[in-house]
């Protein structure tokens, strides 16, 4: 069997394996039923789907030949290293790290520092557009959590608010 897109192809697998582990990890839940859903049932739906379209994808990878066969490049090691580092420092500055003796720094601190770290995976980035991308999504992240759907986030730090 010859591999037509090997993007396409690792990238459908990967698709395969990110669906049915969501899907596996539904199953610990209650699914419920069309009419009556329980909170294993979108899950295991969005699991199934990214499954699914997994195997579209690896299949149409298999049959439908390219010009040139998109063979996989090197690893990007450093958007991996500073995408992954951005997250977890979000999710850090959010919650806060008690074992660390960090307390919640609020939602716009955690926006902030996901943007500017993540800004580093790229050399083209510049901190004028890394802070204006901060701003806008730190308003859009307050308006639509905290104000709109009144979830209650630590929005700033405890020495700022008190």
């Amino acid at each position: 069997m010859l591999i037509k897109s090997q993007k396409d192809f690792f990238a459908g697998l990967l698709f395969i394996a990110i669906g049915l582990g969501f899907a596996w990890g539904a199953t610990d839940y209650e699914l419920g039923g069309t009419a009556r859903m329980g909170p294993g049932y979108f899950p295991m739906a969005l699991g199934a789907l990214l499954a699914a379209l997994g195997a579209v994808i690896a299949f149409k990878a298999l049959v439908i030949e390219t010009a040139d066969g998109e063979p996989v490049g090197r690893w990007a090691w450093r958007p991996l290293f500073f995408v992954t580092l951005a997250n977890v420092l979000f999710g850090v500055l959010l919650g806060g790290a008690p074992w660390l003796g960090l307390p919640p720094m609020g939602l716009i601190a955690a926006v902030y520092a996901l943007v500017l770290v993540a800004s580093l995976a790229s050399r083209e980035s510049r901190l004028k557009e890394s802070l204006a991308l901060a701003t806008v999504l730190a308003l859009g992240c307050w308006g639509a959590f905290v104000v709109g759907l009144k979830l209650p986030f630590q929005v700033w730090p405890a020495f700022i608010s008190g």
